[in-house]
């Protein structure tokens, strides 16, 4: 059996929690046979990642640039239809997908025709005066042309071949996943850890040079693509029940839908607890990026040393991927005057760190099911952490341990009470340690996926389907 993994800017060329499930993913289910292929917004990337041995092949798309052969001149019905695509998402239908993949052959870019056939031009001036009357027509037709060439750009790669595609997202990756299982028979899996749609959302509406209309225009697209992918996708796995709800309300039905957790290796992070003789060690495991809002601790840091003056602070995580974040967040501890309280420790092996913490903190402004969440509680450690994804599932509600976004006074609130609460926090970390073990063991999950590639793989007439009981939904 062969899966292709469809993904979006992440594995093998992004650290972070998406990648390491991948690569967990891949490494736990050694019979099976994987494929990468790969959405990326600039070409020559350098995998941060040593490959498995099942990894047969790797195709990896620039989204940026054409592929494939481009234009099919004088097909005006192709266009047409198209266009009428285009119309039935902008009145929130779903357009026959099929047909609409079908007008356009893997290995062919159509992005040119897109803004330069005369059907489609006057259809963008259309859309332009009704939609978007206020602002400048260049503003909208850049925003068109911009979101249009990523779209065929993705419809346009050619994917390697494989008996199931199984995207990590909606967006292009989701796009381009539908696409490839639609032209090849194919069956098509969709497993989200955050809502991409959601996500790109929130950028668009943060972002200030997107306006008027060009913002609906984008925040439509990729809804309009979330929704393809839920009506279409064989079925859709999230990793808690509110985000299947967001599923389901855009499309996906309750049969074809799924609630699959993140895991750890419980016995890999069961570390030997060895507290260190002096200070109190809070620690802080993820990227130096602004998702993760390291300011933030930060800031909670330089709080927490005004009540707990022997206090020292763990970063543990690479600095590369956004090196002008990186250093605004050493200058912001010096400005603070507590930079030798901060160990900013760079890409280290986190169970020397998990063995004498006494506080894991999660500062995101972003995440779905926060795996360093998951592995603090098997090593035993107490965890404080922003309001997103299910945190406040895991942290069972507790408004003591859970801040609002961007809320370091909270966030101290949280360390300080930790620390001085020891034996509460005992009891909460046998109670967290037991959780953990009985519901989001690795193994066991990554077996879930087993099975389900099992229930979609093509049946051998010799043999019957591999599983006839499937997947639990």
């Amino acid at each position: 059996m062969r899966v292709c993994l469809v993904i979006e800017g992440s594995y093998p060329y992004i650290t972070g929690g998406v990648s390491s499930w991948v690569h967990e993913l891949i490494g736990g289910l050694p019979d099976i046979e994987f494929s990468l292929f790969t959405m990326s917004p600039k070409a020559d990337q350098q995998p941060r990642y040593t490959l498995h041995a099942n990894v047969k092949e790797t195709v990896d798309v620039v989204l940026t640039k054409a592929q494939g052969s481009v234009g099919l001149k004088n097909d005006r019905r192709r266009v047409r239809g198209i266009l009428e695509a285009h119309r039935d998402m902008f009145e929130k239908r779903s357009p026959d997908l099929a047909a609409l993949v079908g007008k356009i052959p893997e290995g062919v870019s159509i992005r040119r025709e897109s803004v330069l056939d005369r059907t489609a031009w006057r259809f963008i001036i259309g859309q332009n005066r009704s939609r978007n009357p206020i602002y400048a027509f260049a503003d909208y037709f850049w925003a068109w042309k911009s979101s249009h060439d990523l779209i065929f750009n993705a419809l346009g790669a050619v994917p390697p071949k494989a008996d199931i595609y199984h995207s990590l997202s909606t967006g292009f990756a989701g796009l381009a996943a539908l696409a490839a299982a639609r032209r090849h028979g194919k069956p098509f899996i969709l497993t989200e850890h955050g809502l991409y749609h959601k996500e790109r959302e929130i950028e668009i509406r943060k972002a200030s040079f997107v306006r008027g209309y060009q913002r609906d225009l984008w925040i439509g697209i990729y809804n309009s693509i979330a929704r393809l992918c839920y009506e279409n996708a064989g079925l859709c796995t999230s990793l808690f029940e509110e985000n299947r709800g967001y599923q389901l309300e855009l499309g996906a039905t309750p049969e074809r839908t799924v609630v699959i957790p993140n895991g750890v290796d419980t016995a890999r992070f069961a570390v030997e607890r060895r507290p260190r003789a002096r200070g109190r060690h809070v620690g802080f495991v993820g990227r130096i990026v602004p998702i993760k809002d390291v300011k933030t601790f930060i800031g909670a840091a330089k709080i927490v040393l005004e009540s707990v003056p022997d206090a020292e602070f763990h970063l543990v995580g690479p600095e590369d991927e956004d090196p002008d974040y990186a250093e605004d967040c050493h200058r912001l501890a010096e400005d603070l005057g507590i930079a030798k309280y901060l160990h900013f420790v760079g890409r280290a092996n986190v169970l020397d760190y998990y063995g004498f913490l006494d506080v894991l903190v999660l500062t995101s402004v972003r995440e779905a099911q926060p795996l360093v969440i998951l592995e603090a509680f098997a090593a035993g450690i107490p965890c404080v952490s922003t309001d997103v994804g299910n945190v406040s599932e895991l942290l069972e509600g507790d408004s003591r341990l859970i801040a609002p976004s961007k809320d370091a006074e909270g966030i101290a609130r949280g360390i300080l009470y930790v620390l001085g609460h020891p034996r509460e926090m005992k009891d909460l970390v046998e109670r967290n340690r037991a959780r953990v073990t009985a519901t989001y063991e690795k193994k066991e999950l990554l077996a879930r996926y087993g099975s389900l590639y099992d229930r979609f793989a093509p049946i051998d007439p010799a043999m019957g389907r591999p599983d006839e009981g499937g997947e639990d939904s």
